[in-house]
């Protein structure tokens, strides 16, 4: 059995000014740095033989902060990067609707069908990071993997290690930052879900717990 332990991005400066950061390259605030050393504190003593990150910034950090005092090295890997967003990057997420309707009407209601303008498709994106988590738990088979990386990196695997289509996309929970979420496969390397966008460490450095954006997804069904 492979353990693969993902841990998203402590807050960044897009979760709090809500502007769009895909491949951008955006920082973790103060209080995402609180948030990874609470994280970091969380694990442990959970055993973990290697540490991958997505290249960017916030997921780096994220992942130096649980690799201390460990004697591992951090492997980047930039196909474990958030979707590359093309012209949404950076801008506010309270223009995408006026700027991008067809793209972010997409987003909201048929992720299958999105492709970011001038960047990735959604298709595109969940194949390359399956392709590249599996590639990496092939290469460390029976090995507890701690992977760093991005909120809809975790969203399309999760996904489709629920057999559920891109169409389904919008029906799954944003995961808060700095939260944990574990898989293990099988030797034929089958998922099973074991824990699900785990933030109970945060207490109230938590994110989502201070927007509101969430829950008027849940509610309505939109952002």
């Amino acid at each position: 059995m492979t353990k693969v332990i993902f841990v998203r991005h402590g807050e960044a400066e897009g979760n709090i000014e809500r502007n769009f950061h895909g491949h951008y390259n955006s920082n973790l605030t103060e209080n995402g740095r609180a948030q990874i050393k609470l994280t970091a504190k969380r694990l442990k003593d959970e055993k973990i033989d290697v540490i991958y990150s997505s290249d960017l910034n916030r997921t780096y950090e994220t992942a130096l902060a649980i690799a201390e005092g460990r004697n591992l090295s951090i492997v980047k890997n930039e196909k474990l990067r958030e979707i590359n967003g093309g012209k949404w990057e950076d801008v506010p997420w309270d223009e995408l609707p006026s700027l991008f309707p067809e793209s972010y009407d997409y987003w909201l209601r048929d992720p299958q069908k999105l492709v970011m303008p001038s960047g990735e498709s959604m298709v595109d994106f969940q194949n390359r990071v399956l392709s590249a988590v599996l590639d990496i738990v092939k290469l460390h088979k029976n090995s507890n993997i701690l992977i760093a990386t991005h909120g809809t990196v975790i969203k399309v695997l999760l996904c489709k290690y629920k057999n559920k289509t891109l169409s389904d996309l919008p029906n799954l929970a944003w995961h808060d930052n700095a939260s944990i979420t574990i898989v293990e496969f099988d030797d034929d390397f089958n998922p099973n879900v074991v824990l699900e966008g785990d933030n109970e460490h945060l207490g109230d450095l938590s994110t989502i717990a201070k927007q509101s954006w969430w829950r008027k997804e849940l509610v309505e069904g939109k952002r």
